[in-house]
């Protein structure tokens, strides 16, 4: 497929201090767009990064039909740039796009255009260590007609953001045991806009409390773990990974199965499996639970420091070089800066 490229006159790269990177604040001179329309995707172009115009009565607006994706590009010691997974995230998209009645992306569109929109804007990959370029694809009904009902039309957009580190120390958690994240024949396994609008309020309510993120639990009984606000949770429980089952309730993270590939070709135990709340708690306090951590695209690996359940703050071990979460950060770390071979198929170059 043809991708028309308009150039920006002027670039706003100089603008940006890279030295002090704020995660989701600047955003690279270009986006991709493309439009559909008529059952076909069309008018697929690379152009300056600005506003859109919309009438007030469309769709997406009233009716959430709206879905996006996160991944990352790094820049290696060679000055290669390398993006992590991208097909994974693909897949993901199209899952979600599916659940919520819109059309897929071809590859030639997703990939193709993503690979044309870095390669013009190569020069907002970061160098600095710890710092990448996140990458944001999306979805959007535009039809104009409040009747609820899927649109007819369509836009998709990818653009960049120089970041860097999303999460700066080790994380307070709060169990939620009011509010839900997902229930079961819903859409908590999309990544729609939806599902991060109505975890606002009681994140905010935990921030208030002293706590950087919450983690759900089931919509049913509130009894077991599933994931929190940002990331996917695992534990190092007597030596093995545990981390909650995907289905309709858990989005199936990309990082999360990078984990737990690497877990499984190190000989470490997994289990993909239910976790009460009650097993997590009075493991910590044993020393059963030894690690505590989230693992997503925008934190990587999160190493989770306290846990607040009922009033009571469990606290893990403080975090060692030694420990699983340290060494499978080192791990996907290398592989995504080049360091090591890419002995996965995990990497796609720019």
């Amino acid at each position: 497929m043809q991708i028309t490229i308009q150039k920006t006159p002027t670039s706003r790269l100089s603008e940006v201090d890279f030295d002090n990177l704020a995660f989701g604040r600047s955003f690279a001179d270009h986006m991709l767009v493309a439009e559909y329309a008529d059952g076909a995707w069309k008018s697929v172009q690379i152009q300056p990064y600005g506003p859109l115009s919309y009438q007030p009565a469309m769709m997406s607006i009233h009716y959430g039909q709206a879905i996006f994706e996160g991944m990352k590009a790094y820049r290696s010691k060679k000055g290669e740039v390398l993006v992590f997974r991208p097909e994974e995230n693909m897949k993901r998209f199209n899952k979600s796009a599916l659940r919520m009645c819109m059309p897929e992306v071809p590859e030639e569109i997703f990939l193709g255009g993503l690979k044309q929109l870095i390669q013009l804007d190569n020069a907002w990959v970061p160098e600095k260590e710890g710092c990448s370029l996140y990458i944001r694809p999306f979805m959007f009904a535009t039809d104009e007609y409040v009747g609820v009902s899927p649109s007819t039309t369509y836009k998709f957009i990818i653009f960049l953001c120089p970041v860097g580190s999303y999460y700066s120390k080790p994380l307070r958690v709060r169990v939620e045991t009011e509010y839900i994240r997902a229930a079961k024949g819903g859409v908590g396994f999309a990544k729609n806009a939806g599902n991060y609008g109505g975890s606002l309020y009681p994140t905010i309510e935990a921030n208030k409390a002293g706590y950087d993120q919450i983690i759900w639990t089931d919509a049913a009984t509130h009894q077991y773990v599933e994931e929190a606000g940002t990331m996917n949770l695992m534990f190092i429980i007597n030596g093995a990974l545990v981390t909650a089952p995907t289905g309709d309730t858990i989005l199936d993270g990309v990082t999360r199965k990078s984990v737990i590939q690497i877990a499984k070709d190190w000989g470490v135990e997994v289990q993909e499996r239910l976790l009460s709340v009650k097993e997590l708690v009075e493991g910590i306090s044993s020393g059963a639970v030894t690690e505590a951590f989230g693992a997503g695209t925008a934190a990587v690996i999160a190493p989770i420091q306290t846990i607040g359940f009922e009033g009571k703050d469990y606290e893990l071990p403080a975090r060692k070089e030694t420990d699983f979460s340290a060494k499978v950060f080192t791990e996907i770390s290398q592989i995504r800066l080049g360091e090591i071979a890419d002995t996965r198929g995990w990497i796609y170059k720019i």
